[in-house]
């Protein structure tokens, strides 16, 4: 029986009441929803981009699988011959989002044998028999929680998770800066690694319930194409948002490494996809070249007109120098 009466706890919305993905396995990350769909399929082998974050190998050599890496090619698409084995797995990333189309045509080229990593792709709709899996921290304001669309169930209980420990970075933004809560942040991205697949908590599915979806994938989408109008010239990538997409980021690969320090100088925050990129395959590599040179500006829905100008003025004055 739940509680009546007494103290407050945190105020949000009830006007949703529905998490996007409602009727997914909610678990505590993306890392663990790849452990869980690699234990559940007793996947021997797993094949992985080359480009893609060093949190993906974390399942797979704890549960001691062999893998393989592939190249991707200048429009994010496999690049080379893959012929998995029978207990063997393919494993995709939906690009910033923008991959839709093409992840169609990688499930149909490796069905069943592959997994659609869409935690860059919040709003993409799964593919019916694939597995598929999604995080949130990526599109929201939240410590943790990752939605996965599988077929099969590993057969132990889960343990609950509980997020209000690592939410002082996400209170501290707020309260205090960006800046300050920094070091926070960097703490609690650190404790995935120490973790297990966990039953999604409830503050964050208290929050996944609040979010008024459509208006965040409006938001995102103007602002992306506030500044593909702007920079489609000088942007060397050529990715067109598709109808059903919505994007992360706005992936901007310019080859001024200038540009990265001055927008960060300026509090412009732009993650490098992925540091662990450059040693895994080579600085010859197209994957190396888009760890170093590509942007990925936000857009997401705490913005709006103003700030994509103040990216894209930033962006004009590096240009002139």
């Amino acid at each position: 029986m739940f509680s009546i009466g007494g103290y407050f706890s945190l105020e949000l919305s009830n006007a949703h009441k529905k998490e996007y993905h409602n009727f997914a396995t909610k678990l505590n990350s993306g890392r663990y929803c790849l452990e869980y769909i690699l234990r559940a399929k007793k996947y021997k082998k797993v094949y992985l981009p080359y480009y893609v974050c060093d949190a993906v190998l974390q399942p797979i050599l704890k549960l001691k699988l062999q893998y393989e890496f592939y190249h991707i090619d200048a429009q994010f698409h496999i690049a080379e011959e893959i012929k998995p084995e029978i207990d063997g797995v393919v494993l995709y990333c939906n690009y910033f989002g923008l991959m839709n189309d093409y992840v169609k045509e990688v499930a149909n080229l490796y069905s069943p044998n592959v997994i659609i990593d869409n935690t860059q792709a919040f709003f993409a709709h799964p593919l019916a028999g694939i597995d598929t899996f999604y995080t949130c921290r990526k599109f929201f304001g939240v410590a943790d929680g990752a939605y996965l669309y599988t077929d099969t169930k590993i057969e132990e209980p889960l343990l609950q998770d509980y997020s209000s420990e690592r939410m002082i970075y996400l209170l501290n933004r707020i309260d205090k800066s960006a800046e300050e809560a920094f070091s926070e942040y960097h703490i609690n991205e650190k404790k995935f690694e120490d973790n297990e697949i966990k039953q999604m908590s409830e503050i964050t599915r208290r929050i996944m319930q609040s979010v008024d979806y459509a208006d965040v994938a409006n938001r995102r989408i103007a602002n992306y194409h506030l500044l593909d109008k702007a920079l489609s010239q000088s942007n060397v990538l050529q990715i067109n948002l598709g109808s059903d997409e919505v994007p992360m980021v706005f992936p901007y690969l310019c080859r001024d490494n200038r540009l990265r320090k001055k927008l960060i100088q300026n509090k412009v925050y732009v993650a490098t996809f992925w540091p662990n990129v450059e040693e895994w395959a080579g600085n010859k590599s197209i994957e190396h070249q888009l760890a170093c040179n590509l942007l990925p500006l936000p857009i997401d829905q705490r913005y709006g007109e103003k700030e994509m100008n103040i990216i894209l003025n930033l962006i004009y004055d590096t240009n002139e120098r």
